[in-house]
């Protein structure tokens, strides 16, 4: 560590920085069914996907190895660049986060790396092929398999539990819940804190301190899994609620189907040094699983802005890189106000979630951002079996409630009988 530069300083403690923001924007991945099921108390929840990431982040570097020598051709890339791209990524987080929008942080990361490594060297700064192999095909591939896998595995728990109601097999399934949370905790400690380790990596060897294709030193794994453990600690509850309440509403059988399926497809992706979106992974299984349940309805609305928000992260992070490393070619001013920038804005964002704020005391509320069942979610609704014949149909949902007028009493000294909701 004796070679390590102040620029370099300040970009490892800007990759850490990253790091901490992927930590609680993607806290929901492991915990939001979870907690919305109520299988685990928020802070609790938190605190054990903390410390279960900082374990996954010791267990491989396959990851970390594809950022530092794989996405961009480390000849030629300044620090600098290094820097931009955090700066990028770092933003495009923070902002989703205000929204509450469970995107990407791996793909905030790609975009910002792409967008300054193209602005530094051109086109030919990026490996193509390793771009679509290992970022873009798996972004599309994940949440697609781990929607389908939880799908089949709601299904077939409901088929397996005649009486899934019952208060036994929903305590079993929330035990069940707790232990697949805590794979999918270890599961991104394994992928995604290699990001950040990669990115250090990189960082490093623009430098000339490690070379080449080098692992991650020890001291940069300490430190990256212990700022995304951090950061997962404090909670990114606007995206637990989205995830936890506002794609669909999740049993404990569904919960258990998601996470399971989510972390075996992080796990083998991780194996095979994919570094793939835990984020997009996890959504798709909740919505999968919420498809998966007899009468499950997907809010396609808010799954729709997540839509939106995946395919924006990509180029919006790699313009907010490429803009910043233009700045930083212009010298040791322009890496200053690209600081500024980056303090600026993160505390404007901060101040503005302020307003509205979600901690763990409302993160569960049902009328906490309320949205309308749209035309697709009631559609699918109402195609529910009827309830078996002489039993009292409640109706959930108090949406759906319909006021029916008394009928007009034939003496017109009878008081108005009162209406009937049903």
């Amino acid at each position: 560590m004796e070679h390590i530069t102040l620029l370099l300083a300040i970009v490892v403690v800007t990759a850490l920085v990253f790091d901490f923001t992927n930590g609680f924007h993607d806290t929901a991945n492991a915990m939001a069914t979870t907690i919305s099921t109520g299988a685990l108390k928020p802070k609790t929840a938190v605190a054990m996907s903390a410390v279960l990431n900082l374990v996954g982040a010791f267990l491989s570097v396959e990851v970390a190895k594809t950022i530092s020598g794989g996405i961009i051709n480390e000849e030629g890339i300044r620090t600098e660049v290094i820097f931009a791209a955090l700066v990028g990524a770092i933003l495009w987080n923070l902002l989703t986060w205000l929204l509450g929008l469970p995107s990407s942080s791996s793909h905030a990361l790609f975009g910002g790396l792409i967008g300054a490594a193209v602005m530094s060297a051109g086109w030919s700064a990026v490996n193509g092929p390793t771009i679509v192999t290992k970022v873009l095909i798996p972004a599309i591939a994940a949440p697609l398999v781990a929607g389908l896998a939880a799908m089949a595995a709601t299904r077939l728990t409901y088929k397996i539990k005649a009486n899934p109601e019952a208060k036994a097999t929903a305590k079993g399934y929330r035990a069940g819940q707790i232990a697949s949370a805590g794979l999918v905790s270890l599961a991104h400690g394994t992928n995604d804190a290699q990001k950040t380790m990669g990115i250090i990596t990189l960082a490093l060897v623009t430098q000339g301190v490690v070379a080449p294709g080098s692992n991650p030193p020890m001291w940069v794994i300490v430190s990256a899994g212990v700022a995304i453990a951090l950061g997962t600690y404090l909670g990114g509850w606007r995206i637990i609620r989205t995830m936890g309440k506002g794609l669909t509403d999740l049993q404990p059988q569904q919960g258990f189907a998601a996470q399971t399926s989510a972390a075996t497809v992080i796990l083998a992706s991780s194996h095979l040094g994919f570094s793939l979106s835990t984020t997009q992974s996890c959504s798709g299984a909740v919505m999968g699983a919420g498809l998966g349940r007899k009468g499950g309805v997907v809010r396609w609305s808010t799954a729709t802005r997540m839509f939106v928000a995946w395919g924006l992260t990509l180029p919006a992070a790699g313009l907010v890189g490429a803009g910043a490393e233009f700045l930083t070619k212009q010298g040791p001013w322009g890496i200053a106000a690209v600081a500024v920038l980056l303090v600026v804005g993160s505390a404007v964002i901060w101040s503005l979630s302020r307003r509205k704020p979600v901690d763990h005391n409302n993160v569960t509320d049902d009328d906490l951002d309320a949205e309308p069942a749209g035309v697709v979610t009631t559609a699918i609704a109402a195609v529910t079996p009827p309830p078996a014949a002489g039993s009292v149909a409640a109706v959930a949902d108090e949406d759906l409630k319909t006021t029916i007028p008394a009928p007009v009493p034939t003496d017109p000294a009878a008081p108005p009988a009162p209406a009937a909701t049903v």
